[in-house]
């Protein structure tokens, strides 16, 4: 194989697409576009984002479907106007109950600012048992309104377009809470899954009470 040859399936996948890296700015003269699936353009996609401004609640109403077998959400500096439990349900075709049963399951870690006092445990508060209503995506010790609380984090969603199996989702959210002398941070684990072989076409966020103040929230489908 020549030198020339050689370079050139460098940047090739094992499917026969280009690789992203494959063009710079030296790479082409005069191209005006790519055919559309020429070009390996990654596992993670981004969707679409929703940033809050003294919202109700948060909704993504399109982009979920079969196009991927996993989609995440991403939540950026989440802040409520009241104190208040970070939570988020689903639904099925053009539906807005969301209502959809769960079973999950949930626990966290904590940890003061002055290193007084730490622990981890179960969060009786953060599970459902074939419940519908939202889960919790943090300990109820709740969120508060100072200015420098916020929550991160991320929900995971397994093929919710199946329509053979149940939904599984797993998240993770960091919270820092001021109630208490010193703050503390909370770190929280949560999983279940929606007992519903219908596909899952929506998902919405809110705060158990009061509104999201101000945060972003970002959708990706992965490959």
């Amino acid at each position: 194989m020549g030198t020339i040859t050689r370079n050139f399936a460098n940047n090739l996948t094992t499917s026969g697409l280009l690789k992203p890296d494959a063009f710079n700015n030296d790479s082409f003269d005069n191209v005006t576009a790519v055919p559309s699936g020429s070009v390996e353009t990654g596992d993670m996609q981004f969707i679409s984002s929703a940033t809050a401004s003294a919202s109700a609640s948060i909704s993504f109403t399109s982009g979920i479907d079969s196009t991927y077998k996993e989609y995440v959400f991403y939540f950026v500096n989440i802040h409520p106007s009241a104190e208040s439990v970070f939570s988020f349900q689903a639904d099925t075709g053009t539906n807005t109950n969301y209502n959809q049963t769960i079973t999950s399951t949930s626990f966290r870690a904590f940890h003061r600012e002055d290193g007084g006092e730490s622990g981890l445990g179960y969060i009786t508060s953060g599970d459902q048992a074939q419940g519908t209503g939202f889960q919790h995506l943090m300990e109820t010790p709740q969120l508060g309104t100072n200015n420098d609380e916020n929550l991160n984090g991320y929900l995971h969603i397994f093929n919710p377009s199946s329509d053979t199996f149940v939904k599984h989702f797993i998240a993770r959210t960091l919270s820092q809470n001021d109630d208490s002398s010193p703050a503390y941070v909370l770190d929280g684990y949560f999983a279940g899954y929606f007992n519903t072989t219908t596909p899952l076409t929506r998902f919405q966020f809110k705060m158990a009470s009061g509104n999201i103040d101000s945060g972003q929230i970002l959708l990706y489908g992965i490959n």
